[in-house]
């Protein structure tokens, strides 16, 4: 464990674990402690931004919930009790912000998704964590009950969800996220997701979107529709790329400029919607 986090370096085998893996997390303002459900580098959506190497179409096996455990119990230790956050992380960033269900793939496709989760959670009441535990969600099998039992139970322990949407639309989301999904799936995903947890939108922005007027004012006009319908939401995570591509093309991809973020940014505001911008 020789490797000093940063921000541009979120490798899943840093600690050399296959459940457990610590990044510095631009979003969480510091250590956000992973929990990789998808070691096996598969996902139902293929994004065209994303970090993972190698990665295939499919889902999340089953989780070693033995091994989930162990992994996870040994390294709260280490950095609540030993010295990982002295040697390995920056000093402006030693704190512990969250637990964030994320990893290699879309982690509610993982058969034992409820499981997992209440074996973090039974980790959390040992530990004594008063942090958020999050999870990141292109939300796609959140209407499984097995899902939905742990998203009840997230809700218990400071749960949020982030729920990915990076475009609205079957063309644009073709493009993206390599699925085309109409906006009223996504908005009744988004709709089951927050009716169980708190939930934030996660947007990644990139290249031209934030540019092209029809991209914000139909992402504007799908939100607003959602927020008429009665949807509660916390607000929306804007942010770009901040780590290379491991997908097809992804020389093209080109950060958003800080002025589009914000001038997106100004437009989901004017909803009355918090929103939180990284770059």
């Amino acid at each position: 464990m020789n490797n000093v986090l940063s921000v541009e370096n979120h490798d899943r085998d840093v600690v050399g674990l296959t459940y457990v893996y610590p990044v510095i997390s631009r979003r969480a303002g510091g250590v956000s402690l992973g929990i990789n459900l998808s070691p096996n580098n598969a996902c139902n959506w293929q994004c065209v931004y994303c970090q993972v190497p190698n990665l295939t179409k499919g889902v999340s096996p089953v989780v070693d919930l033995k091994l989930l455990r162990q992994e996870l119990d040994i390294f709260l230790a280490e950095l609540i009790w030993g010295d990982y956050m002295q040697q390995h992380v920056p000093e402006a960033c030693r704190v512990l912000q969250d637990l964030a269900i994320s990893g290699n793939g879309e982690p509610t496709t993982c058969p034992n998704f409820a499981e997992a989760v209440e074996v973090i959670t039974q980790l959390m009441q040992t530990y004594a964590l008063n942090i958020p535990l999050r999870l990141i969600t292109n939300g796609s099998s959140v209407q499984k009950n097995s899902v939905q039992q742990g998203l009840r139970l997230m809700s218990t322990f400071q749960g949020e969800i982030w729920f990915k949407v990076d475009a609205v639309g079957e063309k644009r989301t073709q493009s993206i996220n390599q699925v085309s999904i109409s906006p009223a799936w996504q908005a009744k995903q988004l709709r089951i997701t927050a009716n169980a947890c708190p939930t934030w939108l996660q947007t990644c922005v990139f290249n031209e979107h934030a540019q092209d007027s029809s991209y914000t004012d139909d992402y504007v006009a799908w939100l607003s529709q959602c927020l008429a319908d009665g949807l509660k939401l916390q607000g929306v995570l804007l942010y770009s790329l901040a780590r290379p591509s491991m997908q097809k093309d992804a020389d093209k991809l080109i950060s958003a400029s800080p002025t589009c973020m914000q001038d997106f940014a100004e437009k989901i505001e004017s909803l009355g919607l918090s929103v939180k911008v990284s770059r």
